[in-house]
C-alpha cells in the first residue's frame, strides 16, 4: 500500500486529494482558497466528516503546511513519511512531455521555460512543487501535464497557416488543454462500451472553461483549445475563436495595448461578455427563465459553438461512437446538454431520452434507444489520473 497525494496548486488557491494506491481509495481532500488575501477558507472533508474554517493563508507554503497538519491531525496518516508520491498539475509541457514525468532538474527548468505561454498557471503549479520540495525533501514528485494528452496530434491539426518560421522560433501551434481530463472520460467511456465500440469519441469538457477533444482509439486527433486556453469554444469569461482582426482594431479604436485586449478576451467575453450577468451557466439559466434575452443569447451562441465543433469533429472522425459529456456545465445542465444534441439532431440521428437526461452527477447513458449516437454524462476525475501516473513513476523509481 502507497499513500499518493495530487496536489493542484493555483494562483490564489491549492488543492489537494489523497489516495491509497493502488486500490485508488479517496482517503480525504483539501481546498485552500483566497491564499494572499486577508483572509483565507479552509475546506478539509473526510469519508464521513467535512471541516471548514478561516484563517490567515498570507502564501502557499502556509497553506500546504496546514494541510500536512491536518493530515497528521485527523489520523490520514501517522508520520509524514507515511507519504510515498505527490502528483502536481503542471498546465503547460509544451511539445516535449508526451506523459507525465518524475520531477528532477530540468523538468523543473523546462516548466519554468514555457511560464510565457501559461504566465497564470505554471509558475502557481510550479509553486506547488517548490514548497514540496521544501517541506518534503525526499519524497517521489511527479508532474502531470494537461497538455501531454493532445501531443498525439498530427501536424494538420496542431498547426497554424501562419509563416512557419513562427513556429520554428517560437514553437507557435495548437497544444490543448484539460488533458486530464478528456483522458479520464474517454478511458472511462472504452472501459464501459469496449473498444471496439468506443473507437471514435467526442469528449466535451464544459465547465467555466471549456474544450472538446475528438479521440480515435484512445488518442486525441484534434481539440478546441489551442496555443492558450483561450481558443475554441465561447466560455465562461473566454471569447474563445473571434476574428483575430478584431484585436488590432479595438486595440486602435480604444487605444489599448495587446496585452489589455487579450485580457479582456480572457476576462470579460464569453457567457460574461454577451449576457452581462454572469459566467456561471447556473446564473444565465435562472436570467433566461426571468426573460432576460442577453442571458437567452449568450446560451444559444455557446450552445451553437459546441454543436459546430462536434459536428467538425464527426467528420474528420469519419463518424461518431459516442459524445461524452464532462466539468461542471457538463456534468450538470440537462438544459444545456439538451439544446447541443437538439442542434445536430437533424445532421446526425442524435438523440436524447429525456428522463435520463435530467439526471445528475452520475455516471450514465442518455441517449435514446433511438441514437445513432451513444451520449454519455461521464464526471471527471483528474485527480485520480494525476495519482494514478505518480503511483506508476514512484512504483518504477
Amino acid at each position: 500500500m502507497s499513500i499518493i497525494m495530487s496536489l493542484n496548486s493555483g494562483s490564489s488557491s491549492c488543492k489537494a486529494q489523497l489516495y491509497q494506491m493502488p486500490e485508488e481509495k479517496v482517503l480525504c481532500s483539501a481546498l485552500f482558497e483566497r491564499i494572499g488575501q486577508s483572509v483565507g477558507n479552509i475546506t478539509f472533508e473526510l469519508e464521513n466528516a467535512k471541516h471548514t474554517d478561516e484563517v490567515l493563508l498570507p502564501n502557499h507554503k502556509v497553506a500546504i503546511e496546514i494541510l500536512l497538519k491536518l493530515l497528521i491531525k485527523h489520523g490520514v496518516i501517522s508520520s509524514l513519511d507515511d507519504i510515498s508520491g505527490i502528483g502536481h498539475r503542471i498546465v503547460h509541457g509544451g511539445e516535449k512531455y508526451k506523459h507525465s514525468a518524475l520531477f528532477n532538474a530540468e523538468v523543473e527548468a523546462d516548466i519554468e521555460a514555457l511560464i510565457d505561454l501559461a504566465p497564470l498557471h505554471n509558475p502557481a503549479n510550479l509553486l506547488g512543487y517548490r514548497v514540496m520540495k521544501e517541506l518534503l525533501p525526499n519524497v517521489t514528485q511527479v508532474a502531470v501535464f494537461d497538455t501531454a494528452f493532445h501531443q498525439s496530434m498530427e501536424p494538420v491539426s496542431f498547426m497554424y497557416p501562419i509563416p512557419i518560421e513562427y513556429y520554428q522560433k517560437y514553437r507557435i501551434r495548437k497544444y490543448g488543454f484539460h488533458g486530464t481530463s478528456h483522458l479520464y472520460v474517454t478511458s472511462r467511456a472504452r472501459s464501459i462500451l469496449g473498444e471496439d465500440q468506443s473507437r471514435r469519441l467526442i469528449c466535451c469538457h464544459l465547465g467555466n472553461g471549456g474544450s472538446l477533444s475528438a479521440v480515435k482509439d484512445g488518442e486525441c486527433v484534434n481539440t478546441s483549445m489551442g496555443f492558450t486556453p483561450l481558443a475554441g469554444i465561447m466560455m465562461g469569461t473566454r471569447s474563445g475563436d473571434i476574428d483575430p482582426s478584431i484585436m488590432a482594431y479595438l486595440a486602435e479604436k480604444e487605444e489599448l495595448s495587446a496585452v489589455k485586449i487579450t485580457d479582456i478576451c480572457n476576462k470579460k467575453s464569453g457567457i460574461l461578455g454577451i449576457s452581462q450577468v454572469s459566467s456561471d451557466m447556473r446564473d444565465i439559466e435562472e436570467a433566461i427563465n426571468q426573460g432576460n434575452k442577453q442571458a437567452e443569447l449568450a446560451r444559444a451562441m455557446y450552445v451553437q459553438r459546441v454543436g459546430m465543433t462536434i459536428g467538425s469533429y464527426i467528420a474528420q472522425l469519419g463518424g461518431c461512437d459516442a459524445i461524452l459529456f464532462t466539468a461542471g456545465i457538463g456534468e450538470n445542465s440537462s438544459i444545456v446538454r439538451k439544446l447541443i444534441i437538439d442542434s445536430i439532431t437533424d445532421a446526425f440521428g442524435v438523440t436524447l431520452d429525456d428522463k435520463k437526461n435530467s439526471l445528475r452527477k452520475q455516471e450514465i447513458e442518455i441517449s435514446s434507444v433511438e441514437s445513432k449516437i451513444k451520449v454519455f454524462v461521464i464526471p471527471t476525475n483528474e485527480e485520480l489520473v494525476i495519482a494514478q501516473d505518480t503511483y506508476q513513476l514512484y512504483s518504477v523509481n
